[in-house]
């Protein structure tokens, strides 16, 4: 009886060495060594102050699901962060990660570096990708990030400080959106206002040159006296004629007839002042409104660039995005990980699977050697 004992444990020995003994082992690191995972959740998503919550109509909507919704462009920016090497480095500022990942009574086989791994930050960060999980959801449109540590405490900690940096990265994002649409907007307004002032100071120094202040009003102001006394000159005329009609020896012809020789000259004097030589004032029209329509002219822009600024500032405003908490980060009571029964019955499958095609291939050889 012994003996066939032995015998069948020895025909029996394959099985044992390819499905019991790594389905014991297995059992046995899983039930004695394997330490408890922790796994932090928090749920946050990507906001615009002035999303519109109104339908569109079908045909917008066909349009739109070629392109990114409102928000989503930058969760994707915020999930590729928290992915990257940038926010690791953020979040191990003297070593805080690498520590926690590899405290004391962690199991050789999780924790940081492990058995074979060295210390480094290549490994670090391979280990980081493997404890933190963020992704979208698609049909709720949040994003899901998970944090795995060996105590509950670590992974909460770790999920509120990647939240923090998401924070504080959609907070630049906006900054840099608005510093360059509104840099640009107030580079415009400088600009103008520079146009402004030059204009102002060479119509300023026209004027000083020319001596005077509005051609304009002047020649005006010029010919309003010099028709006025073309008017008296006439009154005085008639005066005149009437006079030597009546009483052509009457003493008050030569003085009537001075009177009207010196409104003529001041008639002509005006009117010098208005055109006539290179000093007159139709002379200097020309510059003056040309650096008048200058100056009008670049305070319109001025306005233009004014308004333009205010609306560049309504504009990223409106385009302002921020991080919303859904989720805060959850402080774990009991361990998510690891699955102890499914992972031993996945070896234990395994190695069934596996021993059984290594029977099928020995069989299939011995049926088709050839016999002596």
């Amino acid at each position: 009886m012994k003996v066939l004992s032995t015998q069948w444990l020895w025909r029996q020995r394959w099985i044992a060495a390819v499905v019991v003994l790594p389905t014991l082992a297995t059992a046995a690191y899983e039930g004695l060594l394997a330490s408890d995972i922790y796994v932090s959740e928090s749920r946050f998503v990507i906001k615009a102050p002035a999303q519109k919550s109104a339908q569109i109509s079908t045909l917008a909507n066909l349009i739109q699901t070629t392109g990114l919704s409102g928000g989503q462009e930058q969760a994707n920016e915020v999930i590729d962060y928290i992915r990257s090497r940038s926010a690791l480095a953020a979040v191990n500022r003297g070593g805080a990660v690498a520590a926690m990942f590899g405290r004391a009574g962690v199991d050789a086989l999780a924790r940081y570096p492990g058995v074979l791994g060295r210390p480094g930050q290549e490994h670090l960060f391979r280990y980081y990708s493997a404890m933190v999980n963020v992704a979208m959801n698609h049909e709720t449109g949040l994003v899901v990030l998970k944090v795995k540590g060996f105590a509950p405490g670590d992974a909460q900690r770790l999920n509120q400080q990647l939240l923090g940096l998401s924070e504080d990265l959609v907070n630049v994002l906006n900054a840099r959106a608005e510093g360059k649409q509104v840099a640009e907007a107030e580079r415009r307004v400088a600009l103008a206002e520079a146009r402004v002032q030059k204009a102002r100071a060479a119509l300023g120094a026209y004027r000083n040159a020319e001596a005077l202040i509005d051609p304009a009003r002047q020649a005006q102001g010029a010919l309003e006296v010099a028709n006025r006394l073309v008017g008296e000159q006439a009154a005085a005329q008639a005066q005149l004629d009437q006079i030597r009609e009546a009483t052509p020896r009457n003493p008050m012809i030569p003085a009537l007839l001075e009177k009207i020789a010196a409104m003529g000259r001041a008639v002509a004097g005006q009117n010098g002042r208005v055109m006539g030589p290179p000093g007159a004032i139709a002379s200097k029209m020309a510059g003056y409104e040309r650096l008048a329509q200058e100056q009008e002219f670049a305070a319109q822009n001025l306005n233009v660039a004014n308004a333009a600024l205010e609306q560049a500032r309504v504009e990223t405003l409106r385009q302002q995005y921020y991080l919303e908490r859904v989720v805060d980060p959850a402080l774990p009571d009991e361990p998510a990980l690891p699955h102890r029964i499914k992972i031993v019955l996945t070896v234990l499958g395994a190695s069934l699977c596996l021993y059984f095609v290594a029977w099928m291939f020995i069989v299939g050889i011995l049926e088709h050697a050839p016999e002596d």
